[in-house]
């Protein structure tokens, strides 16, 4: 097919790619998908988009195909590779015209152009960098912006390149082409500043387009000022405007590129740089020229060159680089009394003031403007962390002469401040934000007790609305100071603070409060902190902090209260029994009825966050079930409201999320709590959830479903294989059909052998429905149950459960049944096993016993590190008190079973049986049963 037959039919089916009906358009995606790998078709793409008179979005996909197509077949060892005669001829058809009309167009063919030359610069094409030098240089303007375009795009990309070798290759390009960039970028610059003065927009932008590209291209030298001062005659409304700020946002990006990667190389650019930023951010200079995204970079560029480690001498001055001390000598010139005041007041009484759209915002959406994001990297970006980032760096490193001045501004602001003048709310607020900033560093100049005593304390009482403003902001003040300098003997009366701002009639002002109530609660290591000082205000802290829960609306709040509730909980806990439990879940014996007390502030917390019908508990679920758990563990008793928020349940059970396992260990905490009402409540409900899940789960989560049944079973054998009775013929029939994944087969005969070794008229029963349902006789399925178990014993790894194996087997004997009497050799075979598990010889006497054996409740010696058992641990460890399993003796058992079936058979017939068991069985039998 010749060129323009190709070129035909492939502009059609790009012209159905781009069609909105998919009939059309997934068969045409499917044929060019084919044609990708053909020979010639990357030269018919290239006809297609250089063709100006075809539809705009068919060239647009046909540049995306070749971009595409660079990635996977241009290098010469991917499969389906272009030849290097298609590769020559596509390079030289790429850089023959600069004349793309479409924008889009044009920055997509320059970044195609790129990754060829990536691949391909400069060895296989050594004539790309020539011509777009020579184009740049042209006089046609669409030439010479889609050259200098496609420039930028190629030096990007060359210079990512990170081989020693191409690094090389980048460093000789550079330094051909650097002086070059310099004067295109000086030239446009000069046009651009000639265009504005005369008033031609037009041309200015059309300039002031190139002078950002070729600045992209190139380092900078000091005219940043001429663009600002050209920002004087640039007026909001103008269409140069947003260009030429983002020409001044890019020359300062370089300035703080250039100086984090390259300090040393910065220094002759720091006296330069700092008279620059400071005279734009702190004195006149910058009004009417200065921009938000301009002073946060000024800013930064400020507090990178203050806080630089390079241009700080040593400790020991001889130590230090020449050039960290010529730094040094800089800013410490620049640095002066009068410079530093001027930057420390004006940080404070103009960049701290709040500003008219956050006086809004808190009127407006109070929780946003409570819990706006300032950490992390936002100082790199937004201007209030910004300015509190630098104020702190500045105020760190030169605190001698800052400390007066802000003290001096403290000073000015005593007493309360008349609410109906805003200016001074306002620098009040500002004022007290930089001394709880620098609360470490006034630590020496500031008697922070008798500040609060003498005037904060008096100021929270102000009730006014206005004064909102300065209860919030002395509120945070206290927060920041707590543990830098508070004494203990103060903490009651801040506590009674608390209490009063937790129910102030602004939300932001509570939010804040909430926050105070995290920093003023013990924390574990605070050795001042006093338990009793705390407790009598709890109850009512939590009250008044779950009601916060139910006034703010936003999830991002709503977490914020249950995290702070946590906490709080945590560390009183830690404080008052001594646990490293998450939750306030007290011991019997620690609080005794105040653990009950707190159940009205966690148990609505715990059914707010785990009701799916509630919207936060998207985000409150993980928390809350924690919550629920570890409050369950170590609960004394049931109450009728613990028993009652189990209702949440069955919905979180249907979402089958990751929080399935903590649900499983929830159900089995309430079992251990109290079998007996909480089955008759909800084992119904439980059993429905539990067949659901069993349809469609994977292994593992039907062995956590299934262990909640065992633990049933072990808890209440009666009224837990009743209640789960549905759930059991499916055991039965695993265990019969030889279920392959071992882990789940172990956990059906743990269950089968707690219901035939403590439940055997339950396991009789099922017996019967189960043939009846296999039309089977009951003998004959017997039969096959005891020979799968025997077969799968191997199964079960747990020695807990190879032991209940083994008892719940024998617990068929005696018997006169024939298949019970045929399976004998492969019960004795199991108990065998199982004795070898348990049994252990006294090196004195050389018999053994039953190592798993518990006759009384011991309380365990705990070191210093262990945690003291939970409640639950308590109710486990009495429970396996009663358990066959740690009741019985194996030995023993296997003993009397033997002799009874002796007895039923006689003494001739019993040595029949034994006969069918293997006689190394029988010896090793014989060993562990001498001495009964």
């Amino acid at each position: 097919m010749d060129m323009d037959s190709a070129s035909s039919v492939v502009l059609q089916a790009l012209t159905q790619a781009t069609s909105q009906d998919t009939a059309v358009l997934k068969p045409a995606e499917e044929q060019l998908r084919q044609w990708e790998t053909q020979p010639g078709f990357y030269s018919v793409l290239l006809n297609i988009f250089n063709n100006h008179m075809l539809d705009v979005n068919v060239r647009w996909l046909a540049v995306l195909y070749f971009k595409n197509g660079i990635d996977r077949y241009w290098r010469r060892v991917a499969p389906h590779a272009l030849s290097e005669e298609e590769k020559t001829s596509l390079r030289a058809g790429l850089i023959t015209n600069f004349n793309e009309p479409v924008n889009q167009i044009a920055t997509q063919i320059a970044v195609l152009i790129a990754k060829v030359a990536r691949l391909d610069c400069p060895r296989q094409w050594p004539e790309l960098i020539p011509i777009l030098l020579e184009s740049v240089k042209g006089q046609d303007g669409l030439q010479q912006h889609r050259a200098l375009l496609t420039f930028y795009h190629v030096t990007k990309t060359l210079a990512s390149k990170r081989l020693a070798q191409d690094r090389r290759l980048f460093q000789d390009l550079a330094s051909g082409i650097y002086s070059f960039a310099c004067s295109l970028w000086s030239h446009h610059t000069d046009c651009f500043l000639q265009q504005i003065y005369a008033r031609d927009e037009a041309a200015a932008l059309s300039s002031l387009e190139r002078t950002l590209l070729s600045l992209k291209v190139t380092l900078l030298n000091n005219a940043l000022w001429l663009f600002c001062v050209a920002g004087r005659q640039v007026g909001p409304e103008s269409t140069c405007r947003e260009k030429l700020e983002k020409t001044i946002i890019l020359y300062t990006k370089v300035l703080l590129d250039f100086l984090e990667y390259h300090p040393c190389a910065f220094i002759p650019l720091i006296q330069r740089s700092l008279e620059f930023a400071v005279s734009y951010v702190f004195t006149p200079s910058g009004e009417g020229v200065t921009f938000e995204r301009f002073i946060v970079q000024c800013m930064n560029l400020i507090k990178m060159i203050v806080k630089n480690d390079a241009y700080k001498p040593a400790k020991n001055i001889d130590d230090s680089k020449p050039e960290s001390l010529e730094a040094h000598k800089i800013k410490t010139a620049f640095f002066t009394h009068p410079t530093l005041t001027e930057i420390g007041r004006r940080l404070v009484s103009h960049y701290f003031l709040l500003t008219e759209e956050e006086l809004a915002m808190w009127e407006e959406d109070p929780e946003s403007f409570a819990v706006e994001e300032t950490g992390g990297d936002s100082w790199k970006y937004s201007l209030r962390p910004c300015t509190e980032v630098l104020f702190l760096d500045i105020f760190h490193n030169y605190s001698q002469t800052l400390t007066p001045v802000l003290l001096d501004m403290v000073q000015n602001l005593q007493g309360p401040t008349n609410v109906e003048d805003p200016v001074q709310l306002l620098m009040k607020d500002a004022v007290y934000n930089a001394v709880g900033l620098a609360a470490y560093e006034l630590f020496d100049n500031v008697d922070f007790d008798q500040w609060f005593k003498n005037q904060l304390l008096g100021e929270l009482q102000v009730s006014h609305h206005r004064y909102k403003l300065i209860r919030r902001r002395v509120i945070w003040l206290i927060g920041q100071w707590i543990s830098v300098k508070f004494k203990s003997d103060l903490r009651p009366l801040l506590y009674e603070v608390i209490l009063s701002l937790m129910q102030d009639p602004d939300l932001v002002v509570r939010i804040e409060t909430m926050n105070l109530i995290l920093n003023s609660s013990p924390p574990v290591d605070d050795f001042e902190f006093r338990t009793e000082q705390f407790l009598p205000y709890l109850e009512s802290i939590f009250g008044l902090l779950f009601q916060l829960l139910q006034q703010v609306t936003e999830c991002d709040t709503k977490m914020q209260v249950l995290h702070v509730i946590s906490c709080v909980i945590e560390r009183v806990n830690i404080q008052v029994i001594t646990s490293d439990v998450k939750f306030l879940c007290l011991h019997k014996n620690g609080l005794g009825a105040e653990s009950k007390n707190l159940y009205p502030f966690l148990l609505p917390v715990i059914q707010l966050s785990t009701d799916v019908s509630q919207p936060p508990h998207v985000y409150l679920l993980e928390d809350g079930l924690e919550l629920w758990l570890v409050t369950l563990e170590n609960s004394p008793a049931i109450t009728p409201e613990l028993l009652r928020i189990f209702q949440n349940m069955s919905a979180l059970l249907e979402l089958s999320s990751e929080n399935l396992r903590t649900c499983f260990q929830i159900v089995n905490a309430y079992i251990y709590l109290s079998a007996t009402e909480f089955l008759q409540n909800y084992a119904e409900s439980l059993c429905r959830s539990f067949c659901d899940l069993l349809k469609d789960i994977t292994n593992e989560g039907q062995v956590q479903v299934l262990k909640v049944v065992e633990i049933a079973l072990k808890v209440s054998p009666i009224l837990g294989a009743h209640m789960f009775q549905p759930l059991l013929p499916a055991v039965f029939r695993g265990i019969v059909d030889g279920e392959r994944y071992p882990v789940v087969m172990s956990t059906y005969l743990g269950i089968m052998g707690r219901v035939l070794l403590q439940n055997s008229s339950f396991f009789s029963s099922l017996l019967t429905q189960m043939a009846s349902e296999c039309s089977q006789e009951m003998d004959q399925l017997l039969g096959s149950v005891i020979e799968m178990w025997v077969d799968r014993m191997d199964n079960i790894t747990q020695p807990e459960r190879r032991k209940l194996s083994s008892l719940a087997l024998l617990s068929l004997l005696p018997s006169d049944n024939s298949v019970i009497q045929d399976k004998f050799c492969g019960i004795i075979n199991i108990c065998v096993e199982a004795l070898h598990d348990v049994m252990t010889e006294d090196p004195e006497t050389g018999t053994f016993k039953d190592c798993m054996l518990m006759s009384h409740f011991e309380e365990p010696k705990l070191s210093d590190d262990e945690e003291p058992p939970t409640e639950q641990d308590k109710r486990k460890k009495l429970l396996a008190l009663e358990d066959p399993v740690h009741s019985v003796s194996l030995q023993q058992f296997v003993y009397e079973k033997l002799k009874a079936q002796q007895a039923l058979m006689g003494d001739q017939g019993f040595g029949v049986l034994m006969e069918t068991v293997d006689t190394e069985l029988v010896r090793q039998l014989q060993e562990f049963l001498q001495g009964l």
